[in-house]
């Protein structure tokens, strides 16, 4: 069986995002199970799934999802 992350996680990093991926994948938990453990919606555990789907373990970095969302701006090209 994968190694989840603690129940209390808070700080999901690309890895743990991965380890929760993997056991969803392998049954040894259920969406709703991770739901319900994680305090996640499915809407987000999907998010996951499509990142890593399109981009591999990089696409479940926080700064990418972000940028794909429209997230924080780059600063550095402000314009100003």
């Amino acid at each position: 069986m994968t190694d989840l992350p603690p129940p209390n996680t808070k700080r999901w990093v690309a890895r743990r995002k991965a380890a929760v991926l993997a056991a969803l994948r392998e049954g040894a938990i259920t969406l709703e199970e991770a739901c319900r453990r994680y305090e996640l919606s499915e809407e987000e555990l999907q998010s996951w799934q499509r990142a890593f789907d399109a981009h591999g373990l990089p696409g479940l970095r926080a700064t990418r999802l972000q940028r794909r969302r429209g997230g924080r701006p780059n600063l550095a090209h402000r314009g100003d």
